[in-house]
């Protein structure tokens, strides 16, 4: 099994070689269609655990990110999951990427009562049921989805048809889209599923074109999505595309000509990576840069920098050499915390963060600074 790693090491931060680290692994795609959702999340981890470690790390422990590459496949999730915690000996999970792979780890992070920091995915099973060691930092898809089909309504679209991953990410999709349809007296007027990972999508856009919606919901990743869009254009449908925020901003808009970007819609879970009236967006614009003087901005990015933080606020306040137990107590206690523009809060029987929700929309606009 191929597997990337990157792993902050003791010499480049001048570490004494007798503090042991705290260990955090991450199993994301770092290769493969959904790549760059998992690259830039790590970026923007690395930036605000690099920052720490400069400043002398976590009670004098510096952290180290182990990071897998799975290429958004459950199978390889698993196997990273269990090198992990078996052979890397990490102290907690963090920011995995995906539905279907955390879906596929959990019953193994539920009997071992591993802590799971932060994962990339809106869907309900991180939710309900309550799982005692699952932290989420981002909104629902439930949430995304209320405010992208609320748009649609609002807007006059009312023809609104829904595509979706065949798994379980798409599936949670398809279920929040048609609750929020149905709030409204609408249901879907069609529907599609595509493969995961699938750049063929020539079916999909076949049987929803001829539906003729004016509204377009799509749960899918960006390779996917921008194939879509590109074959629905093709046969001369105009309709109002959404997408929920995992589908990866940058990605889509970078696999789209800029006729076909524009006025995508992409519903965000964290603040603008540009809006540098934000404390918070600044200092994670600072720390990018200092990681890379050529950095790009992006909401992926600033999603594994705000994990971070929320991961090292649980550290700090588990005090030295914590236990997973003091960790997962530690995090449940921290309350309403504002962390410069961006507010996150935990309890004992919530461990959803954030509910924001924004709407955004591609256009021949250039965000980067």
């Amino acid at each position: 099994m191929q597997r990337a790693a990157v792993a902050l090491t003791a010499a480049t931060w001048g570490f004494s070689a007798f503090a042991a680290p705290i260990r955090l692994g991450q199993s994301a795609p770092f290769s493969g269609p959904s790549a760059q959702l998992g690259i830039e999340y790590r970026s923007g981890a690395k930036a605000y655990f690099d920052e720490v470690n400069r400043r002398g790390g976590i009670h004098g422990q510096r952290v180290e990110l182990i990071s897998l590459d799975d290429g958004y496949t459950p199978s390889r999730t698993v196997a990273n999951t269990r090198f992990l915690l078996n052979r890397a000996h990490v102290f907690a999970l963090f920011g995995y990427v995906g539905t279907p792979t955390v879906k596929a780890v959990l019953p193994m992070i539920g009997s071992q009562s591993i802590p799971l920091v932060a994962p990339l995915s809106g869907a309900q099973l991180l939710r309900s049921p309550f799982r005692s060691t699952v932290f989420n930092l981002r909104s629902s898809y439930r949430r995304e989805l209320e405010e992208s089909v609320g748009y649609l309504v609002r807007s006059g679209f009312h023809r609104i048809a829904v595509v979706y991953q065949h798994d379980a990410y798409g599936l949670d999709g398809l279920n929040g889209a048609t609750a929020a349809l149905r709030s409204h007296g609408l249901r879907p007027i069609a529907q599609a599923g595509v493969t995961r990972n699938s750049l063929n999508t020539q079916t999909a856009a076949a049987a929803i074109a001829k539906a003729q919606p004016n509204g377009v919901v799509l749960v899918t990743a960006y390779g996917t999505a921008a194939d879509f869009i590109h074959r629905l254009r093709r046969l001369g449908n105009k309709a109002q595309v959404m997408n929920v925020s995992f589908v990866g901003t940058r990605g889509l808009k970078s696999a789209l000509s800029p006729a076909e970007a524009d006025g995508i819609g992409i519903s965000q879970v964290v603040p603008f990576p540009w809006d540098g009236r934000l404390p918070v967006v600044r200092d994670y614009q600072r720390a990018m840069l200092k990681q890379n003087n050529r950095a790009r901005f992006g909401f992926s990015s600033l999603e594994g920098f705000l994990a971070a933080k929320v991961a090292v606020e649980g550290l700090r306040r588990a005090g030295p050499n914590p236990t997973r137990r003091a960790f997962v107590t530690a995090l449940e206690s921290m309350g309403h915390v504002d962390f410069g523009g961006f507010q996150v809060s935990f309890s004992s029987r919530d461990h959803e963060a954030s509910t924001l929700v924004d709407l955004t929309f591609l256009g021949s606009q250039d965000w980067e600074p």
